[in-house]
């Protein structure tokens, strides 16, 4: 398709590894991470890109990573291909938007999840036992209802790469009281922040998740952040409690692969060129909401 970038392969620049989305480039002490238009569904990467997702998905990091730097320092140092080291001058076109370079870091193998509302696994865990990650629930919620105050639910990823989630005992058993504390502390403090600001933006954060490393002495965080890849986004005038919610997010293509008759195992199938559509349009939507500006613009 056109103007969508699946994969990268830059010549004489030394490839560390490539993820579902990202592609990663190894700088010595620092790393050059590409976002491109893949995605994903069920640990599978589907054939079809979303023309615009890696420069949204990269801009928006940014974006957060600056409003969230009183909060917790990040593996940031720009999104500016001007300042980027200047072998990589040559691939300005490939690299426009969609690049960042960051700081090494050793990632804390977590993902530190934060609910403020009923909704994907969790509401399916609920439905079981009452509790999410062994934290008791009121009875009677439904799908997406408002949780009585935000919820720390961690995961970890078993052999087949899917998540698993784990109560906070089980998390400071396997990485100690203090670090445990303290991620769930400042996972908190983020979504808090940022539910507040994306509030003022007529959206809900349902959800979302963070991923943190160390460097050097401290704990900074990594990757991405309050993506709608990693994160659910609700139009705050349309919400109604436990209904089914039009998502801002990675969400829309999930549900269209539920109602395939696909056992959610690789090869995944392909998505109709009205999906693949439909779903740049949700993303160029959120980015616009949240950070107030066009992906066109930037």
């Amino acid at each position: 398709m056109k103007n969508v970038i699946t994969e990268t392969n830059l010549s004489g620049v030394r490839f560390l590894k490539r993820g579902k989305v990202r592609d990663i480039y190894d700088f010595g002490e620092n790393l050059l991470i590409i976002s491109t238009d893949r995605i994903s569904a069920f640990d599978c990467v589907l054939p079809e890109g979303i023309p615009l997702k890696g420069k949204i998905l990269n801009q928006l990091s940014a974006f957060w990573f600056k409003k969230t730097n009183h909060i917790i320092p990040n593996h940031m140092i720009t999104i500016n291909i001007e300042d980027f080291p200047s072998e990589l001058f040559p691939f300005k076109k490939i690299l426009k938007g969609r690049a960042m370079f960051v700081k090494k870091s050793s990632p804390i193998s977590f993902e530190c999840v934060v609910r403020g509302y009923l909704s994907g696994s969790a509401y399916r865990e609920y439905k079981k036992n009452g509790q999410v990650a062994k934290i008791s629930l009121p009875q009677g919620l439904k799908k997406n209802d408002p949780l009585p105050y935000p919820i720390f639910t961690p995961a970890i990823k078993s052999r087949e790469g899917h998540d698993i989630n784990i109560s906070f005992d089980e998390m400071e058993r396997m990485i100690g009281k203090e670090l445990a504390l303290f991620l769930k502390e400042t996972s908190l403090k983020i979504y808090n922040f940022a539910a507040s600001f994306l509030d003022s933006r007529g959206f809900i954060l349902a959800d979302t998740k963070f991923e943190f490393g160390r460097l050097n002495d401290e704990i900074i965080i990594i990757d991405e952040l309050l993506t709608p890849d990693s994160s659910r986004f609700w139009l705050k005038e349309d919400y109604i409690p436990g209904k089914d919610q039009e998502s801002f997010d990675k969400q829309f293509v999930r549900d269209y692969l539920e109602k395939l008759n696909w056992n959610k195992l690789p090869p995944p199938p392909s998505l109709p060129p009205d999906i693949v559509q439909k779903t740049s349009e949700i993303y160029q939507k959120a980015f616009q909401k949240i950070t107030g500006k066009s992906i066109f613009d930037t």
